[in-house]
């Protein structure tokens, strides 16, 4: 089991944004085969900062992910309004 964590910081008036365009991919990334589970969190004292922990079978199934069009077409939407560089982390989950 692979878990991925991924952290955004945004600009403040990207945020709500973001929260709704999470809504309408989050159940196209769990229909990815592989794709275990996918939840959005956001920083308890920095609501600018967001996480998202992903569940995935392999790393393979994962990069599957990262090169579809969903992931391509919503990072397009996505990157040009991060306050700071994101940040990810695989992590092997036993």
């Amino acid at each position: 089991m692979l878990v991925r964590l991924v952290k955004m910081h945004f600009y403040p008036e990207f945020t709500a944004e973001f929260q709704e365009l999470f809504k309408t991919v989050q159940p196209r990334i769990s229909a990815f085969e592989g794709c275990h589970s996918v939840q959005l969190l956001q920083d308890q004292n920095d609501p600018e900062v967001f996480f998202t922990i992903s569940h995935w079978s392999s790393e393979a199934q994962l990069n599957v992910y990262r090169k579809s069009e969903l992931f391509t077409s919503t990072w397009a939407q996505v990157k040009p309004n991060f306050k700071a560089k994101a940040e990810a982390w695989s992590l092997l989950g036993k």
